[in-house]
């Protein structure tokens, strides 16, 4: 797919920033980077591309069969493709959302929290579960719209490519920017477990549909950042890593108890069940 080889034609980028983060942190003395969570980022990235290559490969022919039912016949134009680019954004927030409010999601997303760490690799700290947990169903829309599944998969990467750049904490502030924009210290808000901070700050590229839907937190130089899911995983072992969500929801469905519960383990809150998620709210 297209949208494959947009990520790794940034690859060359995305490696280049990492190298100059780690001498930047290692040069004034930090821990940002330890070599063991480096290398679980970088394996975890490789087994979620593999996973999402063969995802798209097995379910584009269903945005193929929405697009046939599609409501506008909407041209190949530098507007469309812009018009495009904020309805992904804006379905890419409610993905996010629910991925970190249905456990069933969240034991995908979890991957992505797990780090106590926060820098640029971070960013390819992902599941190779996201296509089990629907991850592909929230762009589906897009087609119904009109607009081409080719050009969905290309937007959809480089929405994800932009969003490696907001995984740091060597940029601070960026004045009017922060308005309009997903930023670093936005991001910053979304990753961290303090309570003032959970369940805050969705967005993929536009900061603008926190603030619509109330899911805004500015950071709070008074409340620095803690970084990581309150039940840590004490492994760097990337299989470990991206199953021990689904092994702990599984398990707790199974136990003794009525239908309902068991579709409460599987399909409501992350904090229902024993391996939760950050916080009273107990997302991350």
């Amino acid at each position: 797919m297209k949208g494959e080889w947009v990520l790794l034609a940034m690859a060359p980028v995305f490696l280049g920033f990492v190298a100059w983060e780690a001498w930047h942190w290692r040069r004034r003395g930090g821990d940002h980077y330890s070599l063991r969570d480096t290398l679980s980022n970088a394996s975890l990235a490789l087994m979620h591309q593999a996973a999402d290559a063969v995802a798209w490969l097995a379910v584009i022919g269903i945005y193929w069969w929405v697009y046939q039912y599609r409501l506008f016949d909407l041209p190949t134009a530098w507007w469309t493709i812009a018009l495009l680019f904020v309805a992904q954004d804006f379905f890419y927030y409610f993905f996010h959302r629910a991925h970190h409010r249905v456990r069933w999601m969240w034991a995908s997303h979890v991957v992505h929290h797990s780090s106590e760490r926060l820098n640029f690799s971070t960013a390819f700290r992902q599941s190779l579960t996201y296509p089990v947990s629907g991850m592909w169903v929230f762009w589906l829309p897009l087609a119904w719209l009109g607009f081409s599944p080719p050009h969905i998969v290309v937007v959809v990467a480089i929405n994800l490519g932009f969003q490696f750049f907001v995984h740091t904490q060597a940029v601070g502030r960026l004045g009017w920017l922060e308005k309009v924009f997903n930023t670093p210290s936005h991001h910053r808000v979304h990753h961290a477990r303090n309570a003032k901070y959970i369940d805050r700050n969705y967005a993929g590229v536009l900061i603008v549909w926190d603030k619509l839907f109330g899911s805004f937190t500015e950071e709070d130089p008074a409340v620095p950042c803690e970084y990581g899911i309150v039940k840590p995983v004490r492994s760097h072992n990337p299989v470990i890593l991206t199953f021990h969500e689904w092994r702990d929801m599984l398990r707790d469905a199974a136990r003794p108890q009525s239908l309902r519960s068991r579709l409460g383990q599987l399909f409501g809150p992350p904090e229902r069940g024993h391996a939760q998620q950050p916080g009273p709210g107990d997302a991350g």
